[in-house]
């Protein structure tokens, strides 16, 4: 006779231990068979289940939580009769339990949940050398594909998919960061001695990043506009076609007739594999794409967007160190000594000493200089006025205000002598006056008559230099990651800079008096417009 498994015949509910009122013992359990399947072990007894949980629960036990998860589909039981030995022990039910294809299922999401809910995430500069490094490869493929040249099918396949699992990594790694970061910074119920030693060290964390994803994401965009223009669509079809090849055939795509023999082309299962391959990675070349190309102003590029949250993590950590330490200073914390004087209010054991702490809490006592005749004091009490009387109905008060007994206050003595600071007013002004001059010179000097290289301008003196750099600086902060070309005006609306990009040019060096700027090739064309003006 045949013995029917357990947990085959009802419907698998493979999370219904997560509630159940046992649920700590049912994960135990299944976190050993989750173990033995990691040694290869398949089928486990109820000994050896408690043998793995340790002490605790009783085998009678195990064994009726071992059958409720077969009851679940959590777990397979067969009949076990490689230990019975007389007719009794074979009446007797004994089990081998395994995990049934529902449960690993349910395992491994439940590892899943686990993972990404205590997933600490990282901002993984490393991942944009290595985007930017296979994105080089990937545009000599494609200049290699125009100009006539097959591609290597593996070699593209490897660095598109070698591409989608780095920048999967990274947009996960840093999703994950920044909420970890968000609860760092919320502290109220965290240790304040453990955020403060690491603080440091994370916002330098947070500035290379920032300074890594500046600099590698201009170049990743750049490197995606040079591979969508020369061409991107034929690398997509030679890895969409690679993998179309290894899809098995289905009945529904007519599976009888690839059994005939028939090549898979013809019963078109290969041409829907291609088509949905296709659809997939041009996809994931989108999102690539918007991960790091802007589109218009209502569509950043998520890299923007990843920096300005890591700008406002740091701005947020300082000034949670800020408020740490007005604390440890101790200065006064409104809402903490609100909440105190509450309940201290709550503690008062009677009317009279919140009074008392309601005076000197707040201070609101009479007037020391406005006091009440005796005549108002002695009819008050003869007469009292209730506390609800409107002050309109109630009668009035007498008081004898007085200032001071010994009246007016003046100072005496003779007033003290002013202090001529008309010198120090020169100093200055011959200050401010040099300055106006070096600036006006600067502006001269680097004026041009029309946009140059860098590598044109001649030596600069300090004033040049410094003035040379603040207008550098403005037109490298206006100027986006997809733009070769900016044109801005300083703050103070005095002069104008335009500044494009020279593509495959060699670093410039700019000698100055402070020493040699070397950087990328640009035109740059600076107008003095109070130069114009005059």
């Amino acid at each position: 006779m045949n013995a029917m498994p357990l947990g085959t015949g009802s419907p698998t509910q493979p999370f219904a231990h997560l509630q159940a009122q046992n649920s700590a013992l049912y994960r135990q359990i299944l976190d050993a068979f989750v173990s033995a399947k990691q040694r290869f072990t398949v089928h486990l007894r109820p000994e050896d289940v408690l043998i793995d949980i340790g002490a605790g629960p009783s085998l009678e036990t195990v064994r009726a939580a071992l059958d409720q998860l077969a009851e679940w589909g959590n777990l397979r039981a067969d009949p076990d009769t490689g230990r019975v030995t007389t007719v009794e022990d074979f009446h007797r039910a004994r089990y081998l339990y395994q995990l049934t294809r529902e449960g690993h299922a349910a395992e491994e999401a439940i590892a899943k949940y686990e993972e990404a809910i205590g997933r600490r995430g990282a901002l993984q500069s490393v991942a944009l050398s290595d985007i930017a490094e296979q994105l080089r490869g990937l545009l000599a493929v494609a200049e290699a594909a125009a100009a006539g040249e097959p591609p290597d099918a593996a070699k593209t396949h490897l660095l598109l998919l070698s591409l989608v699992d780095r920048f999967t990594g990274l947009a996960d790694n840093a999703q994950a960061f920044m909420a970890s970061l968000r609860r760092t910074i919320d502290f109220s119920d965290a240790d304040v001695a453990a955020f403060l030693a690491y603080k440091e060290q994370l916002i330098a964390y947070l500035e290379r990043f920032i300074a890594d994803l500046a600099n590698r994401g201009a170049e990743i965009a750049a490197l995606t506009r040079q591979i969508e223009a020369v061409g991107v669509t034929p690398l997509l079809e030679v890895a969409a076609r690679r993998e179309a090849a290894d899809t098995a055939p289905t009945e529904e795509h007519g599976g009888a007739d690839a059994r005939d023999g028939l090549d898979r082309d013809a019963w078109g299962g290969h041409d829907a594999a291609m088509r949905q391959a296709l659809d997939t990675w041009r996809l994931r070349w989108a999102g690539l794409r918007d991960w790091f190309v802007s589109g218009d102003s209502s569509r950043p590029a998520q890299a923007r967007l990843l920096r300005t949250a890591a700008i406002g993590g740091i701005r947020q950590l300082l000034s949670t160190v800020a408020a740490i330490n007005e604390r440890r200073a101790g200065r006064s914390d409104r809402s903490a000594d609100f909440r105190r004087l509450a309940l201290w209010f709550a503690e008062a054991p009677d009317d009279e000493a919140a009074h008392r702490l309601w005076h000197t809490a707040f201070g609101l006592s009479p007037a020391r200089h406005l006091t009440t005749t005796a005549e108002t004091l002695a009819a008050v009490e003869e007469r009292p006025v209730p506390a609800a009387t409107p002050w309109a109905q109630a009668p009035r008060l007498e008081i004898s205000p007085r200032l001071r007994r010994t009246g007016s206050y003046e100072r005496r003595g003779a007033p003290n002598r002013v202090i001529d600071r008309s010198e120090q007013r020169r100093v200055l002004a011959e200050r401010v006056r040099r300055e106006a001059e070096q600036t006006a010179r600067a502006r001269a000097a680097l004026a041009t008559p029309g946009p140059i290289r860098l590598s044109e301008l001649v030596e600069l003196d300090s004033a040049e230099f410094r003035l040379f750099l603040q207008l550098l600086g403005d037109a490298l902060a206006t100027r986006r990651p997809d733009q070769s070309e900016v044109t801005t005006t300083t703050s103070d609306g005095t002069m104008v800079v335009r500044l494009r990009r020279v593509d495959a040019a060699p670093l410039v060096r700019v000698v100055t008096e402070d020493g040699v700027l070397t950087g990328p090739e640009h035109l740059i064309e600076i107008i003095d417009l109070v130069g114009a003006a005059r």
